[in-house]
Formats: C-alpha cells, sequence, structure tokens
C-alpha cells in the first residue's frame, strides 16, 4: 500500500507542472503588458520599457517561467497584484477559506439529495418513481449553474422574500449558493448510485442474503449500499474538487468574496498575477483532492490491495 501511495504522489508532481505551464504562457502570450498596466497609461515609452527590464518582462520565456515556478514551489510566492502591489498570497489566504466553505457545503448538499435520490431509484427501478428521479437528475446536470443560480434568487429572494439574494457570512446566504452550485453534482452522485446500486444488486451473495430470509431493508443497507458506494466515493472527490472551479461563477452571482470572484475581478481588471494565482490554487487543490481520491480508493477496494500486494 505504501508503493501505491509513493506512485501516485509521484505522478502528481508532473500535473502540477503541466498545469503551471499552461497557465503561465495562457497569461504570458495574452494581450495585456504589466508594466503599462502599473504605471497607466499616461506613461511614456521609456519608463514602461524600464519597469519592465526591472520586472524581468524582457527575459527569454522559459526564464520567467522557471523563475515563477521557483517562486510557487520552493519559496510558496505567486507574485504581487499589478493593480494593488498586495501579494497575492495575502489576498488568496483571506478569500480562499470561503471558496472552501462554499464547497463542502455544496458537496454536503449533493450528497445529502443525491445518495438517497440514487438509492430509491435503484430499488423501485422501472417505477414511475425511477423515471421521476432520474428526469430530475437530468435537469440537474442539464441547468447552467449561473441559470439556476439566477431562477434560485428570483423565486426565494425576489417572490418569496425567504432567502437572501447575495453576501456572505450566515448561513440563510450560504443555502441559495449551494444549492446551485450542489444541484449538478447531486445527479451525477445520484445516476452513479443507481447505476452501481443495480449492479451489486446482481450480485450472487445478494442473492444469497436474501435467500437466508433478511429482510429487504438489511439487504439494501447492509450488503448492497454498503458495497456501491465504492465507485460513489470516488466520485464524490471528484466533484469536490470540480465544485472549486465551479465556484468562479456562483460566487460572481452572489456576491461571495471568495477566490471565484477574485479570479473574475482580476480578469476584469486584467491583473494577471490574480489570475494566474488563483487558477493555479484551483488547480492544486483538485490535484490533491484527485490524490486523496485515488488513496481512499485503495483502501475501500478489497480488489485494489490485492492487485498491490
Amino acid at each position: 500500500m505504501v508503493r501505491y501511495i509513493f506512485r501516485r504522489i509521484i505522478l502528481v508532481i508532473p500535473v502540477l507542472f503541466a498545469v503551471t505551464f499552461i497557465i503561465f504562457s495562457l497569461m504570458h502570450f495574452s494581450s495585456a503588458d504589466p508594466a503599462r498596466m502599473i504605471l497607466g497609461e499616461q506613461a511614456t515609452g521609456e519608463q514602461i520599457e524600464q519597469l519592465r527590464e526591472e520586472m524581468g518582462l524582457n527575459d527569454p520565456f522559459f526564464t520567467q517561467y522557471f523563475r515563477y515556478t521557483k517562486g510557487v514551489f520552493i519559496d510558496g510566492d505567486l507574485g504581487r497584484s499589478y493593480l494593488t502591489n498586495r501579494p497575492v498570497n495575502e489576498e488568496i489566504e483571506s478569500r480562499f477559506p470561503n471558496t472552501i466553505k462554499l464547497a463542502a457545503t455544496s458537496i454536503l448538499v449533493a450528497v445529502g439529495i443525491g445518495i438517497p435520490l440514487g438509492v430509491i431509484s435503484a430499488v423501485k427501478q422501472n417505477t414511475w418513481i425511477d423515471n421521476g428521479s432520474m428526469f430530475v437528475a437530468l435537469l440537474g446536470v442539464s441547468m447552467p449553474v449561473f441559470w439556476q443560480g439566477m431562477l434560485l434568487i428570483l423565486l426565494f429572494s425576489l417572490t418569496l422574500g425567504w432567502l437572501p439574494s447575495s453576501g456572505y457570512g450566515t448561513w440563510q446566504q450560504m443555502v441559495l449558493p449551494a444549492i446551485a452550485l450542489g444541484s449538478g453534482s447531486a445527479a451525477i452522485i445520484a445516476r452513479m448510485t443507481r447505476s452501481s446500486m443495480l449492479e451489486v444488486h446482481r450480485q450472487d451473495y445478494i442473492r444469497t442474503a436474501r435467500a437466508k430470509g433478511l429482510r429487504e431493508f438489511l439487504v439494501v443497507n447492509r450488503h448492497t449500499l454498503r458495497n456501491a458506494l465504492i465507485p460513489v466515493v470516488t466520485v464524490i472527490g471528484l466533484q469536490f474538487g470540480s465544485l472549486l472551479g465551479g465556484a468562479v461563477l456562483t460566487e460572481t452571482i452572489f456576491g461571495i468574496p471568495g477566490l471565484g470572484s477574485m479570479v473574475v475581478q482580476g480578469i476584469r481588471t486584467r491583473d494577471m498575477m490574480i489570475v494566474q494565482g488563483g487558477v493555479i490554487l484551483i488547480a492544486l487543490t483538485f490535484t490533491l483532492i484527485n490524490l486523496v481520491v485515488d488513496i481512499a480508493y485503495g483502501f475501500l477496494d478489497p480488489k485494489i490491495r490485492e492487485q498491490i500486494n
């Protein structure tokens, strides 16, 4: 098992470098000139050129890339904002916990809706309950987050007045963003739970459990669901990573001061260091979550443990 974990950790390293290279390349070859952004439109060509030289922007591309990756992976330095001159690390430290809180709340909504919905659909296979549940799941997957967010605001904030439409700090302000962000993941988890339950349901040991006279409730919960959750756990982990990226639109719609809204603001103002740092941190977190899911899957699935041994 130690070798399995070590191999997974080693595979993360080239992924992280690939992500930083792609993001840095996109930012580097964009039309925004950091020196002109800092000095303003009234700056002369000589002043801009001097600042570019001081910032190392005239260095070759790979020199700038290796300097940036050294700062990120060795020094933990994501640079400074072009507009405020504040360290990007400080901007992220004040906002990233809000994004994590939103993603965690959304995955709780997704799991709380998705797993029961998938179990009910599998138990009531080919009935109107099954068809209705899968229709709701399909609707949740198909509806974009930003559209669903606006519909929730229109219904529960403007029409009914039950919940606030924006802001951050109270649990009431987290309800609508968590539903909007977590509904798509709930649909995916529901469909995966249903298909996994149906696959386990056909196994010989399930028929043996029924032949022993166990009640259907015990068969479903003790045998079917427990074994069916192994692939579902993997999907839940991957969905949690996806929710970090999906928070970009949700935070913007609901006015949450998180990492996603910081990235959007950086795009609007062309503050590429902010955009670069935010996207790299989201990608890094997603990669680490995948690593944890891989390791957890090795512990949960006896077949993988047998292959390792």
